[in-house]
């Protein structure tokens, strides 16, 4: 059966951050990520996980100055100590959140340094972030939505891997990124499953509710995914008016097993 979660940054946001674990657990998720945690102290959002039974899929290293416009360190060449110590604050999260993964964005910028930059600091981070069993992960993100950004293409992010070369690290894979870059994500699927641990989606092409994903969520099951799928879209209008396609999803699974 899918897993999937509930991105708190941009779902139920109708409620206040807090309550947002509560909506998404009474709303039928069974876990969430969001995007950062930093203005939350660790602990309390570790209750809010275990009081409301729900796993956590994912959330970012911390990523520079974001009100400005930065969107990561990771690539930036002469920030590689400001990077190390947004890896010791995003540490102690994992740690206390018993989490499995962090993503780390890369930021705005382009060229072999910033590349070689780049797989430093992944290999940085995956080495400290192993130590509480906690897997890095890097995913391409679209150029019409972040322009600029320095990794934004799935065989970028396949190749890159190969460079970085570590067991600690593999592919987030936004299916609304793929799409808007490569096209159909079914296609690719072959390719990028063997080397993603975690799956996010949302719909094509303004980002609203996921819609149209029955054939790729099938070709999910069928091919035995078994990490979250991150629902990390904008709704339309109030969160719980737009899960239809949650409920098609579950009742299409039940139906494929009868």
């Amino acid at each position: 059966m899918l897993r999937f979660s509930a991105n708190l940054s941009m779902m139920f946001t109708e409620h206040p951050f807090e309550e947002r674990f509560v909506a998404a657990r009474r709303a039928g998720f069974g876990g969430v990520e969001f995007l950062f945690p930093y203005a939350y102290v660790p602990e309390s959002l570790a209750g809010a996980l275990e009081g409301n039974a729900l796993g956590l899929s994912v959330f970012n290293l911390p990523c520079g100055n974001w009100s400005a416009g930065e969107r990561g360190l990771a690539a930036l060449v002469g920030r590689q100590a400001e990077f190390a110590a947004s890896v010791g604050q995003a540490l102690r999260y994992a740690k206390v959140l018993r989490a499995a993964r962090v993503h780390c964005m890369a930021g705005l910028t382009e060229g072999p340094e910033a590349e070689a930059c780049y797989i430093a600091n992944v290999r940085h981070a995956a080495d400290r972030l192993a130590r509480v069993g906690c897997t890095v992960m890097i995913e391409p993100i679209n150029g019409h939505d972040i322009p600029g950004y320095f990794l934004n293409r799935t065989d970028q992010a396949l190749e890159l891997l190969r460079k970085i070369d570590h067991e600690n690290v593999a592919l987030q894979w936004d299916v609304y990124h793929h799409e808007r870059t490569h096209g159909d994500a079914l296609e690719a699927l072959p390719d990028v499953l063997p080397h993603t641990a975690h799956i996010q989606i949302a719909g094509m092409p303004a980002r609203h509710e996921p819609e149209g994903y029955a054939a790729l969520f099938a070709a999910l099951e069928k091919a035995g995914y078994a990490g979250w799928i991150g629902c990390e879209y904008n709704p339309r209008g109030k969160t719980t008016e737009g899960l239809d396609w949650l409920k098609e999803a579950r009742n299409a699974q039940t139906n494929s097993r009868a």
